[in-house]
């Protein structure tokens, strides 16, 4: 079996590997100013895509802009999830060289989907091909990959503990060759009932002191698991921005949660923001909890909010996700301040980091190894893979860390 990393390999973002030159698994990018797209030019027979994150599905789009048009095999939610990322990717960067395809190869995605769910064996570029629940998002898949000869596992992103939203991956199938990532391999994730309570203290402590919460939130996957842990202990709330229409098209997908009941319960709990006539200035105003995209403060409706609220210290903005270096998220965390209208400035609301990662840490990534030693391991999606790949080895699997453009052959 051949492989050639084409993006994710030392490096968070722009995940695409190529199988024996047919098969492709993710077509993500790497976002940035400007971003960045998965190296050389490829013309796969199919592709298969892992889940609906912009870093493993946001280029996919431009696949279908020759004659030959590859299949796109996906599990339904991340089929959704995709077609809203690529619209919204046309909405801020269409007809730029920031975005590397139109309209038109967006509605082609449709004409050349494939859905299937976990469990179930199919053909694809000339491989079997089978979904497992990889606990990371509604719809995300381990993906293992059985060209006659080797049986590859691609984990893509994946979570061993459970979430609100869903549940931690169980599957181990059977494989020769093991594609890990490894975000969070140097980290140790407090327990998720210690965070939640954490922060829902937090929260409760800002409110009845007659503050407002800005909670700035991954659109896919977190803006959801935070209406779940707000509803759960009876905190009212706003929702605003694309986590809105996200909470909606899971509402579709009852069977990829893990309580749809609970998912219910909270999109009643949150009241939606429409932002027409001031709407989101008079919000901030209001003593009021707010969950909101961008979770990163890179845009979005957290944009309107950070300025209302960021004089006074009663205030507090609460960010629940890893801030890469040189967002405005990080910038605050670090320094307290913020770029805001082309200019940065201090920010008095108080700043604070939950851990609510959808990714294995340490520990979930070394249990999830377990089961494949003896099995060659290829490190990516990291920012220490070289590093992981090395600590592996001392532990004595068989790791490497491949860098973009490599090609191996197992």
């Amino acid at each position: 079996m051949k492989l050639q990393f084409l993006g994710g390999a030392e490096e968070v973002g722009r995940s695409a590997i190529l199988v024996n030159e047919s098969l492709l698994l993710d077509y993500g990018m790497l976002t940035g100013n400007p971003p960045q797209f998965p190296v050389g030019s490829v013309e796969p027979d199919a592709v298969v895509v892992s889940h609906g994150h912009l870093d493993h599905v946001g280029t996919v789009p431009s696949l279908l802009s020759g004659d030959d048009w590859p299949a796109v095999h996906w599990t339904p939610p991340t089929d959704e999830l995709a077609r809203t990322l690529a619209r919204d990717t046309l909405k801020l960067h269409g007809g730029s060289y920031n975005c590397p395809f139109t309209e038109t190869h967006v509605r082609r995605m449709t004409q050349q989907s494939e859905h299937h769910d976990y469990g179930e064996t199919f053909a694809a570029a000339g491989h079997e091909v089978t979904f497992y629940n990889a606990g990371h998002i509604p719809g995300s898949a381990h993906v293992l990959v059985d060209d006659g000869e080797t049986r590859l596992l691609y984990t893509a992103d994946f979570h061993t503990d459970d979430q609100r939203l869903v549940s931690g991956t169980t599957d181990r199938p059977d494989a020769d060759v093991v594609i890990c990532e490894s975000t969070y391999s140097d980290v140790e994730h407090d327990d998720r009932a210690t965070v939640e309570e954490r922060f829902v203290e937090s929260v409760r402590t800002t409110v009845w002191e007659g503050g407002t919460v800005v909670v700035p939130a991954f659109a896919i996957g977190r803006t959801q698991e935070l209406l779940m842990v707000l509803d759960a202990h009876d905190i009212d709330c706003y929702v605003d921005g694309m986590g809105t229409r996200v909470l909606r098209m899971l509402r579709n997908h009852p069977d990829y949660v893990r309580d749809a009941a609970a998912l219910k319960r909270a999109k009643s709990n949150a009241r939606i923001v429409s932002g027409r006539d001031g709407q989101r200035k008079r919000i901030a105003r209001q003593n009021s909890v707010i969950v909101t995209t961008s979770g990163m403060l890179s845009g979005g409706p957290a944009m309107t909010y950070i300025p209302e609220i960021r004089r006074d210290p009663t205030n507090k903005i609460c960010l629940t996700g890893y801030q890469v270096e040189g967002t405005p998220g990080r910038e605050l965390v670090e320094r307290g301040r913020c770029e805001l209208n082309g200019g940065v400035v201090p920010v008095a609301a108080r700043a604070e980091m939950y851990d609510f990662s959808a990714h294995a840490d340490r520990h979930g990534l070394l249990s999830f190894l377990d089961d494949y030693r003896g099995a060659p391991v290829f490190v990516n999606h990291g920012d220490r893979c070289a590093t992981f790949a090395e600590e592996l080895r001392a532990d004595g699997y068989e790791a490497a860390a491949p860098e973009i453009g490599t090609t191996v052959e197992v």
